[in-house]
């Protein structure tokens, strides 16, 4: 039941929509919809029933066994990435060339940098100047989950099971969400990760992810510290891991 933006319901909506269909082929658990509830008397919104997927959030529970989870997450993409529809959504403001978004990481470099959180804003910035100058996708747009992070990915002992959280489903270049590779998994897997990712995704779709993890990770840092300060929206779960991925991201630029 959305309680927040209504920008919300629309996402109940697509999740309504679309995913019944997607669900099928994908290889690990998902919340699918049931039932959707129209706004009424008691409740003034969209409301959505799903199937119910059991599991840890992964900020509370982070991935330990590496090489399983790799494999797990390269298989549920390569699952989901196939060519959507032209009648599938678009990413609200997610996807797209990376240029365009220069702005917007710069507003959270400099916020982060400002808060003291961020030790080398220089290594940061560059490996988003090498994502930022790879060529855009130039293939078919493909089934993207939109919003791959901790908190949306399930664990149980140590290895990923399950996925929730499709609101943001959208078609588009898949390097977004392979930006999970860095996102979830533990030091030294993303090599892994894309060996096991078919087809093998290219020297600039890599680039391009590494820039769209280097922009959840500083996502991630601002959403954790304002949990640790009690900031509205704020969850300090969050943090703890974007700290490890932009870690990860610095320590393996080239």
């Amino acid at each position: 039941m959305a309680r927040r933006r209504e920008s919300a319901d629309a996402l109940l909506r697509k999740e309504h929509t679309w995913l019944p269909a997607l669900a099928p082929r994908l290889p690990l658990p998902v919340p699918v919809p049931q039932r959707l509830g129209e706004p009424s008397a008691r409740f003034p919104r969209p409301w959505i029933v799903t199937t119910w997927v059991p599991g840890e959030p992964a900020d509370r529970a982070p991935v330990t066994r590496a090489a399983e989870a790799a494999t797990t997450l390269a298989a549920f993409l390569t699952a989901l990435h196939q060519p959507a529809p032209d009648e599938a959504p678009t990413g609200r403001d997610r996807g797209g060339p990376l240029a365009d978004h220069s702005e917007g990481f710069a507003k959270q470099l400099a916020s982060a940098t400002e808060l003291g959180l961020i030790p080398d804003p220089d290594a940061v910035r560059a490996v988003w100047e090498d994502a930022a100058a790879a060529p855009d996708w130039a293939g078919p747009a493909l089934w993207l989950h939109g919003d791959l992070h901790p908190a949306n990915v399930l664990t149980a002992d140590g290895t990923i099971c399950g996925v929730i959280d499709f609101g943001d489903l959208f078609a588009g270049d898949p390097a977004y969400d392979l930006a999970a590779a860095w996102i979830l998994l533990p030091d030294d897997t993303a090599d892994r990760f894309h060996a096991a990712y078919q087809p093998a995704p290219d020297a600039a779709t890599l680039l391009r992810a590494r820039g769209w993890a280097v922009v959840r990770a500083l996502t991630g840092i601002l959403i954790g510290d304002a949990g640790v300060r009690s900031r509205p929206g704020g969850k300090p779960t969050w943090g703890p891991p974007a700290h490890a991925a932009l870690r990860r991201l610095i320590a393996t630029a080239h």
